[in-house]
């Protein structure tokens, strides 16, 4: 994570020199006014606040700012766009006693930050953020611990003020992943057919103007032998237009063994940057749940390819997707 420290005069300096010694495992900057120095830290000399801020905008993923909130209000105002980019901001007193996460608590780790910062100076926090301050369900944070998309977060607020206020929010998604939401007492859980304005949406398929969370996705695939990359290519395109998939939301492919020999596949798998597992036999027939129809009972013993493949490599182990066939030589599915 790269930081930057804003510094104006010479007691914030030596206060930034101090704290950057708390944080030698972030990549730290040092922004001081021309005429200071130090043989332990990176320094990077300026003028101007204004010279500054813009890079510092772009560069880094947090800024820590140590001279007066208004100041730095005044400062970052010309660059704000969004939740999901800005980055970090907080503001620390010269005694490094206090610390208040001023932007991007959430999805830019402000509030995350302050709290390990605080640790470690012994230092008190002000976060603002009220779900924070209730311990209420923050949706974007369950995203961000688990590595999922956010879709329409202009929805957020609404969506967080609810829960709040203790009124019912309806959430669409699957029994495996309402299950592993925390706080869900003002949560119900309903069908995608049922989504209304205070829904909130939980799945890595579809189009909704809801917010929505997209967690990662696990493809099963079995294919013919001989089967080449160029023909997978065509049919896996098919599949995820129709169901609306991104591709930065698959975690990983997942086949039975036999296929492991697929010079087609592999080279697929390859081409997207992902990675493909296999499993054995015996790891497929070890479920205990019904699968479709497939010919790999007949050739190989086996409940299934895509579908029990990609339930093996997924992490709630639930099926999403059933099997798709096509062009009679490629099956997909897909789990969570």
């Amino acid at each position: 994570m790269k930081v930057a420290i804003i510094s104006i005069n010479q007691p914030s300096f030596n206060a930034s020199l101090k704290l950057s010694s708390f944080m030698s495992d972030f990549d730290v900057d040092i922004y001081a006014k021309e005429g200071f120095s130090s043989s332990e830290h990176r320094v990077i000399n300026y003028q101007k606040l204004d010279d500054i801020m813009g890079l510092a905008w772009q560069k880094y993923d947090v800024i820590i700012a140590i001279l007066a909130i208004g100041a730095v209000v005044r400062k970052i105002a010309p660059f704000l766009k969004d939740k999901s980019s800005d980055p970090a901001v907080l503001v620390i007193d010269l005694a490094l006693s206090k610390i208040v996460p001023l932007l991007s608590g959430h999805l830019g780790g402000a509030n995350e930050l302050a709290n390990l910062l605080a640790r470690r100076l012994q230092a008190s926090v002000f976060i603002s953020t009220a779900t924070d301050q209730t311990n209420t369900l923050a949706f974007d944070m369950v995203a961000k611990k688990r590595g999922w998309r956010i879709e329409n977060i202009k929805c957020l607020a609404k969506i967080s003020n609810n829960l709040l206020n203790k009124k019912a929010v309806k959430v669409a998604t699957y029994e495996s992943i309402f299950d592993s939401l925390p706080k869900k007492d003002n949560l119900e859980l309903i069908d995608f057919d049922s989504v209304d304005d205070n829904s909130v949406v939980i799945s890595p398929f579809g189009n909704f103007e809801n917010l929505t969370l997209r967690p990662k996705i696990y493809i099963g695939i079995g294919c013919n032998q001989g089967t080449t990359k160029e023909e997978i290519e065509e049919a896996f395109a098919e599949f995820i237009e129709n169901y609306k998939i991104s591709k930065d939301d698959i975690a990983l492919f997942a086949s039975f063994e036999a296929k492991s020999s697929e010079l087609g596949l592999l080279e697929f798998v390859e081409s997207l940057g992902k990675d493909i597992k296999f499993f054995k036999k015996e790891d497929i027939n070890s479920l205990e749940m019904e699968f479709s129809s497939s010919a790999s009972k007949k050739f190989f013993g086996i409940k299934g390819v895509a579908e029990p493949s990609a339930i093996l490599a997924s992490q709630y182990k639930e099926l999403v997707i059933k099997k798709v066939a096509l062009h009679k030589k490629i099956t997909l599915a897909g789990a969570i």
